[in-house]
């Protein structure tokens, strides 16, 4: 099975008013009374929204629905859209309707409480408040936006342009080339989030000196459950090795609970073995 016909790109884009303002007097007071000669030494900002949490709770939201999206896709171009394996499009896009009516729900509440944090910002703050810092109600929500575009993956070769053979067959060679740059960077981003999720287990797992004890939670594990399962998607190339370390590390954990590996040093030691030799088995 070809990358573009078991994937599909989808970029996602999501705008957030930052309500954060230059004060060019504050600053320039600021750098005179410490004695700064030069214009670039600070600047202070003003927080248009100080006193509420609204627009922070917008971008805090807008922050890991973002984060969601980079787990659930793969690297392709530097900036924009990302791959997502077909096998994975009717849960991505389900969660996505989910976050989408969340971020809108949540700017139509700051919408309607705008006016009023505007007439509260004078009491926030004080000599700082400039009324011409605050965009009208419909400038506001302008700054805000949840837009998903998805695209078809063309085929390598896919050129249809009336130009001549020979530039036509090179534009082709370098078309497969970057298609397949992109596909290894993509492949190689996941072997590098396997690499790190076994590290950081396996120096968890070291006994501490002393008296020292470690915590412990659910997400040591359920974070190497949910790896696992989404490589089971994101693996395009269906990369055997890959596959290989994958189903390794869910074996090291299989039947272990995080109450084993907070009681059982027996426990934690055979895990950690289980993990580190998976480390040496392979060329990260």
């Amino acid at each position: 099975m070809s990358i573009s016909s078991s994937s599909i790109l989808v970029e996602l884009n999501i705008s957030v008013w930052t309500a954060n303002k230059l004060d060019k007097r504050i600053t320039n007071d600021v750098l005179l009374s410490n004695g700064a000669t030069n214009a670039d030494a600070g600047q202070f900002r003003k927080n248009l929204m100080s006193g509420s949490t609204l627009r922070k709770d917008i971008a805090d939201f807008a922050a890991s629905c973002r984060l969601w999206h980079n787990m659930m896709t793969l690297p392709w171009a530097d900036r924009g859209p990302r791959l997502l394996p077909t096998s994975l499009f009717f849960d991505y896009k389900t969660e996505l309707n989910k976050r989408k009516a969340r971020f809108d729900h949540m700017v139509a509440h700051f919408e309607r409480e705008y006016p009023q944090l505007c007439a509260d910002a004078p009491m926030h703050l004080g000599a700082l408040y400039n009324p011409d810092d605050y965009p009208s109600v419909e400038e506001m929500r302008g700054k805000f936006g949840f837009r998903t575009v998805f695209t078809p993956l063309p085929e390598a070769g896919d050129f249809r342009l009336d130009i001549a053979n020979e530039d036509l067959e090179l534009m082709k060679q370098q078309y497969e080339t970057a298609i397949n740059e992109r596909v290894n960077e993509a492949m190689r981003s996941q072997w590098d989030k396997l690499h790190d999720m076994l590290s950081r287990m396996s120096e968890k797992l070291e006994e501490p000196e002393g008296e020292d004890k470690r915590r412990w939670h659910d997400t040591f594990l359920t974070n190497a459950q949910d790896m696992c399962a989404m490589l089971n998607h994101l693996n395009v190339t269906k990369d055997p090795k890959l596959d290989e370390a994958r189903r390794k590390l869910e074996l090291a954990i299989k039947g272990v609970d995080i109450d084993d590996i907070k009681e059982d040093v027996t426990c934690r030691e055979d895990v950690k073995t289980k993990l580190d030799a998976i480390l040496k088995d392979y060329e990260w």
